[in-house]
């Protein structure tokens, strides 16, 4: 009962500072875009489409928010008179 496991915990830090320093230098994703979702859109789709939709983002190499998110912003660009 006394034994402390040899997993790490949820919040412990790792065992040597470099790898722990050097953790910091990997690049945030994308904040700056992550920033300026505000809401969520929800369609329905039957299931054969959302199944084409995620094997074409599967083949383009992203996630289908991302490309959906570019394909919308494709078809609805900002107009200049309007708010962003």
């Amino acid at each position: 009962m006394s034994e402390r496991s040899s997993k790490r915990g949820f919040a412990s830090r790792p065992g040597d500072a470099e790898s722990w320093i050097k953790a910091s230098d990997i690049p945030p994703r994308r904040i700056d875009d992550a920033a300026a979702f505000t809401a969520r859109l929800t369609i329905d789709v039957t299931p054969a489409l959302r199944g084409r939709i995620k094997v074409a983002a599967f083949q383009r190499g992203i996630t289908v928010a991302d490309m959906l998110r570019e394909l919308l912003a494709r078809e609805f660009p900002t107009d200049t008179g309007e708010p962003s």
